[in-house]
């Protein structure tokens, strides 16, 4: 029971909850222990986590949509068993945890979420992720974790530093319209996506905000640009989500025609694409009917990577990629615009989840990231994470949002996850010290 309930402390340490503060205190109950302690940790950490998908699915499905979530917790939480069967010294556990975050973001069944590293997205600390990026800042969570474990109580003083560590301003010169539709998820599945809705919203906007350089509207906006498009943007580009019935597409329009396209790249597993689908259609069938979404089909992934001109554009879940914005900036994006329909999670607290695990690309990159989401959270965030600009969610509207081009790569861009090579060092170091030969100590 007691690795349970440090399970669920440790969630209300990430984000939306306010804890993160407390982070590396539960994490030093948490650095002993073996597969049974990982496991019952895993249950409550996931179980509180990811509460969100089932209070999202059944409010949009009914009770059937709360079937996907046990079986998700039980194997997050058999990763926390094994991670914690293989790792038999805290410092082991230390690098392995960072390892086993960087796993989580690889492969076609990729679910980065549930860093530690985002328990610092409120903190001023959390611009040491342009040196690292997130795992960074997770392998940093931990080593506090681990002095704490040895009553290194002086460690207190830095660990309080990176809450309270002035920042430096961020001036944005330019400025966007991004348009909040807030449409009906079930709507745009079954093809109603009222297109006239971002012509009015985005008249309107320009009207009232003339000064604004670009236009935005979130993923899965419209099925082709509406006619009359040009003639309301006046000269302005346009970054828009298409539903198209193969890829998720953003595109750049101007000048009365679509300027570039970005197919999206990680797509969402079970959601977007169904693995094995040949072997269990009759089971996807099933599910399909009770949720209403009869024929729906795999979304087709793009081929790589691109930025649209200067504007990195990342697609809803691709926000939570690291890998995805340092490719962006890598290839010459100066602002991140994330396109992004969190409608589908609801009433639930998973929208701001989201939210706050995207702010930290902003950082790694030394970008502004611009966000247009359906039903929000529609917001402008700065190079170093703050929160600049925003809208209330769940309401149709616009925001005028300052945002500036950027030049230069910040370390994590140039140098990517070396942190987790640091961990992977750590793991390995702390096996080499648990088979140390015994006497070993007293020689």
């Amino acid at each position: 029971m007691r690795p349970f309930l440090l399970g669920l402390l440790l969630a209300l340490t990430l984000p939306p909850f306010p804890f993160g503060f407390f982070a590396p205190v539960v994490l030093a109950f948490l650095l002993q222990g073996g597969f049974r302690t990982g496991f019952l940790t895993g249950l409550g950490f996931w179980g509180l986590h990811l509460i969100w998908l089932p209070q999202s699915f059944t409010a949009l499905f009914g009770p059937l949509g709360a079937l996907p979530f046990l079986p998700l917790v039980l194997l997050k939480a058999l990763s926390f068993g094994l991670l914690f069967a293989l790792t038999p010294t805290p410092l082991a556990r230390v690098g392995g945890w960072v390892v086993l975050e960087w796993l989580t973001e690889q492969g076609a069944f990729a679910f980065p979420w549930g860093f530690l590293g985002y328990s610092l997205v409120e903190a001023p600390g959390r611009l040491l992720a342009a040196l690292g990026g997130v795992y960074l800042l997770s392998l940093l969570v931990l080593l506090f974790a681990w002095g704490f474990q040895r009553r290194l109580w002086a460690l207190l003083l830095p660990w309080g530093v990176l809450w309270l560590l002035p920042l430096p301003g961020a001036a944005g010169e330019e400025r966007a319209l991004l348009v909040q539709g807030n449409i009906n998820p079930l709507q745009k599945v079954h093809g109603e996506l009222e297109e006239a809705t971002y012509l009015r919203l985005t008249e309107a906007g320009l009207e009232a905000h003339p000064e604004a350089r670009i236009v935005v509207w979130p993923e899965t906006a419209v099925w082709r640009i509406p006619q009359g498009t040009a003639q309301v943007l006046e000269g302005r580009p346009l970054l828009t989500g298409l539903n198209l019935l193969g890829p998720n597409r953003a595109v750049l329009y101007g000048e009365g025609e679509v300027l570039a396209h970005y197919d999206k790249t990680r797509l969402v597993p079970f959601g977007e694409w169904f693995p094995f689908r040949e072997a269990l259609g009759g089971v996807y069938g099933f599910f399909f009917r009770a949720f209403g979404l009869e024929g729906l089909t795999d979304r087709i992934p793009g081929e790589g990577v691109a930025p649209l001109g200067p504007y990195g554009a990342m697609i809803c879940y691709e926000s939570v990629f690291p890998s995805v914005a340092r490719a962006l900036a890598g290839e010459g994006a100066r602002v991140l615009v994330l396109l992004t329909n969190d409608a589908w999670f609801g009433p639930s607290f998973g929208g701001r989840q989201h939210f706050a695990l995207g702010r930290l690309r902003a950082v790694e990159t030394g970008r502004w990231l611009l966000r247009a989401g359906n039903d929000g959270i529609t917001a402008s965030i700065d190079p170093l994470g703050r929160v600049v600009a925003q809208i209330p969610p769940h309401r149709e509207g616009y925001l005028l949002a300052p945002f500036a081009f950027r030049e230069g790569r910040t370390p994590y861009v140039r140098l990517g996850d070396w942190a987790v090579g640091l961990a992977l060092t750590l793991f390995l170091l702390g096996l080499i010290l648990r088979m140390r030969a015994p006497g070993w100590r007293n020689r």
